[in-house]
Parts: C-alpha cells; structure tokens; sequence
C-alpha cells in the first residue's frame, strides 16, 4: 500500500466514506472506514510527505472525535480512589508500545473489547521518542487509528512516561533542561497526551543528611512542572499528573521519603495558586530494574520486588494525600506468577514495556531474516556501547530496542499473515495482564468516573 502524494488524492480515496462538508468532517461509511480507509490513513501518518501527513492525521483525530474515540485523562477515576469512592482491587496496567506500534495497540485494544477492560493506559517514555523515532503526535494518532479499526468506543488514555529531567544536563544548565522539558510537555498535551508522568527524581541526592533535603531538587522541580502543565491543559481536561520520589534501579522507597517529597511539593506548588490540583499517584522504587538484569546468557535474573514497600506507600499515598497510590515501573520482566500480587499491594498503576518487545524479537513467527539484520546493526552502529566483558547475548538483550526506529519501515512492510501471528501472541499476553491486574469487566468503573471531552484540532493548511 503506497503513501499519496497529494492531499487530493488522499481525500479522493475517502469519497462516500469521509468527506468533507461545509469545512469539517463527515463520515458516511462506519464500516468502510473501519475495513479500508484507516489502514490507508494511518500509513500516510506516518510515512506520508509533510502535507499528506498532517491531513492525514487531521481526519483520524477528527474521524476519533465523530466516532466517540476520545483521548483524555484518568484523573476522574483516580481522584475517586484516592477518596475511596471505588476499591484498591484493581491495578491499571500503563503499556509502552516501541515498535509496530498500529498492529500491537490493535492487538490490546482487541483484548480490552474482549474482556470488557476499563482502565488501560498507553504510554511512550522520553527516551523511547528518540529511539522508536515517534514523537507524541505521531504515537497518539496511531493509537486513535488502531481504536478506530477495531470499533473501540471512549476514553483512550495516552500518557507521556518518565518525562525525565536529565541530570547531567540539568547540572550544566539547570534553565535550558526545564526548558525542554516544559517543551516536550507541551508537544504532548497538543498530541493528546492528557496524562503526564513528570520524573525529576534523578535530581534526588542522597547524600544530603535528611529525606527533606534529599528531595529538595525533586520536589521543586516537579512542582514547577505541575504549573506548567495546569497552564497547558485544554479547557475542561484536568491532566493527570505523576509524580516520582526513587529513580528505578536505585534503592528501595520508603515512607519518610514520601512524606518529604509530598510536603516539599505541596508547599511549592501552592505557592504557585492555591487552588492548583497536585500528582495523583507517585512512582516508587521497590526493586526492579528497566529491561531487568541480564545474566551472561541473555537469560533474565531473578528480581526480587518488595510487595511490602509498595502496599505500605500506596496506602500512606491515598490516606494522607488523596492519591491514587503508588505507581511500579520496570515489572514485565517479573515472572508471570508475581503479577497478582500488584493487586494485592494496592498497586495503582503498574507500567509493562519490555516484555512485548522480548516477545517480538524471541517469537518463532518474526522473520529469522530481518532478526539478523537488526542485530548486525545494532553490532555496527553501536559497537562502541558494549561493555568490557559483556557478552553479545548481554549486549543484543540491551541495545536492540534501538532497532526501532530506523526498522520502523521494515517491521510496518512485514507481510499481514506474519504481523497477524506476531499480535496474536501479544493479544494473549495483554489478556493474562489484565485478569491479573483485575481490570477484567471494569469498563463500567470508567463510565462512572470519566467523562470524555470532545476537542477538534486547528485544521492543517492543506484542507483548508
């Protein structure tokens, strides 16, 4: 399937199925829409020219807002229970998407529909914008396609992970970091990114003589953030806000640092308005690692999370603070057995990225060939990576996710009946999370709390 070249055409292969009446947007043919044209759209998105692109992306967002596929936040929902208004029996599974991003979204949004799933969350971190090359425009609008193709109906939640302050930069030049960082902030409310999970805690120094002072740099800085965002946000969208006391991989979070961080936090950003909504959940370390711990093999070790950390945080986070609750990164490496037990430890969120990415690139069904060409690159362009006395197994395991991107073209082209198998084996997998996760038959949780705002976007100078 070959990209337009004119905005003309691209508008000639929606007649009688979308057109454009009186300057907006009409759609004729639910159904054909769904079968023929997104998949076209959704192409010219991504690989279309400057022009065709941006309308290409205009009529998803809009097609999304007729059809009843809205971005939005969740903080309705974890306002409700921080308040108590709904149980600590469920834990919503946040799922970054690196590659072949249309065809796994489809893939958990199918598994969403199925199981009647309310709360579940779509995110791409800071770092993986860079090396999956989708900036936020681009990852929200694929995600509002693959709802389309597969019929799904209300609010998607799409979240800007690890909106990290880089510390070495922000040593050099504290400003330009904040900076950029308010900048990317920015880029992603425009995408649609309505939940934003702000991660100054690499500014967090232990070697300060108290949690207070140790937080300080965090604390101010988030807060900072958090009036930024307030100033963003559209008319009627509370964005939801994260917040985060322990880089993942350092020590374990505890609840004085809680307390230190919220204290220091609140305190600022009043200071800023008193009326200014705060995070409305906390990310904490409790002993996992990003991607896991290799073994020399490319075997995964064995992790050891404590459960213990986490329920007594997330109960100090909504009893004293009205949050949701503590938030787990780094967790898809963990076992299969474990994942109940984020329920248990009233989890409120728990963020799943590297699994899928494992399951890709080790399935029997994605192409020996292609497999073998992105390790020779990864060997190539990143040789000055591999570490003394790292194996090529450890080596691989690490760097590949940086395939990515400059495959992006290669893994969309992979043949239907190939991509098919691949996303039936991550469909099965997003299954199993969410029964774990106990957002199964939730649906109706999400109804009561959230309440989608219907946004149009500027249109792009080629429809005009």
């Amino acid at each position: 399937m070959d990209t337009y070249s004119t905005v003309t055409e691209l508008l000639d292969s929606l007649n009688g199925v979308a057109d454009m009446v009186a300057g907006e947007l009409r759609v004729a043919n639910e159904q054909k829409l769904r079968s023929e044209s997104v998949d076209r759209l959704v192409r010219n998105a991504v690989f279309g020219n400057d022009e065709v692109r941006a309308a290409s992306r205009w009529l998803i967002w809009e097609a999304g807002q007729l059809l009843g596929v809205h971005p939005s936040s969740i903080q309705g929902l974890y306002e409700a229970r921080g308040r108590g208004d709904v149980g600590n029996n469920f834990t919503v599974p946040a799922m970054n998407i690196r590659g072949l991003t249309y065809d796994v979204s489809r893939a958990a949004i199918r598994a969403a529909i199925r199981h009647n799933v309310g709360p579940f969350v779509f995110e791409i971190a800071r770092s993986e914008i860079g090396y999956t090359e989708q900036r936020p425009d681009e990852y929200a609008i694929v995600l509002i396609a693959a709802a389309l193709k597969e019929g799904f109906r209300g609010p998607l939640f799409i979240q800007g992970d690890h909106v990290q302050i880089n510390r070495k930069r922000w040593e050099k030049d504290a400003s330009a970091e904040i900076d950029a960082t308010k900048r990317l902030i920015d880029e992603q409310i425009q995408a649609g990114f309505y939940n934003v999970d702000i991660d100054s805690s690499t500014l967090v120094d232990l070697s300060q003589p108290s949690e207070f002072e140790q937080q300080r740099n965090n604390y101010s800085v988030a807060s900072d953030l958090t009036h930024y965002v307030r100033t963003m946000q559209p008319k009627g969208i509370t964005v939801s806000v994260g917040g985060e006391i322990g880089e993942v991989g350092g020590k374990n979070s505890s609840p004085e640092e809680l307390d230190a961080f919220m204290k220091g936090y609140l305190e600022e950003l009043h200071k800023k308005g008193a009326d200014l909504k705060g995070i409305s959940k906390i990310s904490i370390q409790t002993g996992t690692k990003h991607g896991g711990v290799v073994l020399p093999d490319g075997r995964i070790a064995d992790v050891s999370l404590d459960f213990e950390v986490l329920q007594r945080l997330s109960r100090i986070a909504r009893d004293q603070y009205g949050m949701a609750g503590a938030v787990q990164h780094g967790a898809s490496t963990l076992p299969d057995e474990a994942f109940h037990k984020f329920v248990e430890s009233e989890c409120c969120e728990v963020h799943l990225a590297t699994a899928f990415q494992n399951m890709l690139f080790e399935s029997a069904n994605f192409p020996a060939d292609l497999r073998q060409e992105m390790y020779d690159y990864m060997r190539r362009e990143y040789a000055d990576e591999m570490k003394a006395g790292q194996t090529d197994e450890q080596f691989i395991y690490k760097t590949r996710k940086k395939g990515f991107g400059p495959f992006k073209r290669k893994l969309w082209d992979m043949p239907t009946e190939v991509k098919q198998a691949l996303c039936g084996e991550l469909e099965r997998k997003f299954a199993f999370y969410y029964q774990q996760l106990s957002v199964t038959d939730s649906r109706q949780m999400v109804e009561q709390w959230i309440k989608p705002e219907k946004i149009s976007r500027p249109k792009p100078t080629g429809l005009k």
